[in-house]
């Protein structure tokens, strides 16, 4: 652990450079001060692959860790103490030597409309362009509105709102978490309910990772995690470490606490959204990686091996170079 020049305890948080991502990790920091005032932190900045290729979609960049691998090499090296992603970026396999340390509690899962003339999903017009970087997302706006039309679009909230604004896309979709942790809730012109789209895996909550066997940091992280969304988590990441294939691919998951019970509901779709298979089920909270399994032997079952298959074969993952 490092002091910083008064001698106090200084705990290095390593975090992506973006605005949001610096956003997320400024909130956990400010989250272990209000109850660990003795420490000072300082977040560092590192740049990853998902962040220097910018001119290509994510679904042909291809490879795992596009956001973390950076990280999580200068976590394992101890140049941080704490890594913190958005879990919806986060591989299903991590590192040796490498754990998650804690879940804080999850901001809205679902996925935002951002429109110009503030146009409902339902309203917008055939052959309107909507823009998104998610294969996930475009299979399932698809499968709702084929006549609509769905480009790559990748960038900052900004730089996203600027091109809506040129008349360049009709819409956006995005993660509402993220909107709403940059304080831009007055651009959702709708949130898109769980019945047109299964957001992605772990999306709208965040992880801290850590390393294997560090007691201090585990210990200190303990008072900011949230069972239940640690719980649904877990449901969905099995979910997806049962179907995962190495490459982007549209599957969606979420998981929440339900009468006391766990609830899972989850979705593989082709490309264009012609196939899609839905599966759900409920079980023990505190046996979220059982549900997550059982949910996927059902989309197998019903198919979704088949239409990964067909992905995988139809558009080879090059390689990263990482």
């Amino acid at each position: 652990m490092n002091t910083n020049p008064l001698g106090r305890t200084l705990i290095i948080i390593g975090s992506r450079g973006s605005k949001l991502a610096m956003t997320q990790t400024q909130w956990v920091a400010d989250q272990i001060k209000a109850y660990r005032p003795d420490l000072d932190f300082h977040i560092k900045k590192i740049s990853t692959s998902g962040d220097k290729i910018t001119d290509v979609p994510l679904a042909k960049v291809g490879g795992k860790g596009l956001f973390t691998k950076e990280i999580e090499n200068e976590l394992l090296c101890g140049d941080v103490d704490m890594a913190i992603h958005s879990m919806k970026d986060l591989p299903t396999e991590l590192p040796a030597g490498l754990k998650i340390g804690a879940v804080p509690g999850r901001e809205d899962a679902r996925d935002a409309l951002v429109s110009r003339g503030h146009k409902k999903f339902s309203e917008l017009s055939p052959g309107a362009v909507i823009g998104t970087c998610s294969l996930r997302r475009k299979a399932q706006l698809l499968a709702a509105r084929p006549e609509l039309q769905v480009a790559d679009l990748r960038g900052n909230l900004d730089t996203r709102l600027r091109k809506v604004e040129e008349g360049k896309y009709d819409a956006l979709l995005l993660a509402c978490a993220g909107i709403r942790r940059l304080g831009r809730q007055e651009v959702i012109t709708e949130i898109i309910d769980l019945e047109t789209v299964i957001p992605a895996v772990g999306q709208g909550a965040l992880c801290i990772e850590i390393r294997e066997n560090n007691p201090f940091v585990e210990d200190l992280l303990r008072p900011l995690n949230h069972l239940e969304t640690e719980r649904a988590v877990r449901a969905e990441r099995a979910l997806m470490a049962r179907l995962e294939g190495g490459c982007q691919v549209p599957v969606g998951a979420h998981a929440r606490i339900e009468n006391g019970a766990l609830a899972l509901r989850g979705i593989v779709a082709s490309l264009g959204g012609e196939r899609i298979v839905h599966a759900q089920n409920t079980g023990d909270p505190a046996k979220p990686e059982e549900l997550g399994e059982s949910v996927a032997s059902r989309l197998i079952m019903m198919g979704a091996k088949e239409i990964l298959d067909e992905i995988r074969g139809y558009e080879e993952c090059p390689p990263t170079g990482n």
